[in-house]
């Protein structure tokens, strides 16, 4: 069985930027980010940011989106990874999520494609 595309997401975020909406918006992080995520540096957060940003886009989320029902950790070898819990994980429960994470310049920038299994 093969399996096909539901969806690709991308999105980029300009780290400076991101981090004064976290300083002005203190209660931004507590709504898009895992206390586990929330003690990252603003690079990681807004590659972060962009990750779930590109997962709701990859979804053509016009329904609910809980942010912290996507979690993103790091696998043993480094690779960034999505953690679905709740509703999320119900969700997903049939699909594959590949995700991509990159930040330089200033700019931080993630790639979701999310696959039918």
């Amino acid at each position: 069985m093969t399996s096909s595309i539901f969806g690709i997401g991308i999105d980029v975020v300009e780290i400076a930027r991101f981090q004064e909406s976290l300083l002005r918006t203190p209660a931004l992080a507590q709504r898009v980010f895992t206390s586990n995520e929330a003690t990252l540096k603003p690079a990681s957060l807004a590659a972060r940011f962009a990750a779930k940003e590109a997962l709701a886009k990859a979804l053509n989320a016009k329904a609910a989106f809980n942010w912290q029902e996507a979690e993103i950790v790091s696998e043993e070898s480094g690779k960034p990874a999505f953690l679905f819990h709740g509703e999320m994980a119900n969700r997903l429960a049939e699909k594959i999520v590949h995700l991509t994470l990159s930040h330089d310049a200033g700019i931080a920038s993630a790639m979701v494609i999310v696959e039918n299994k």
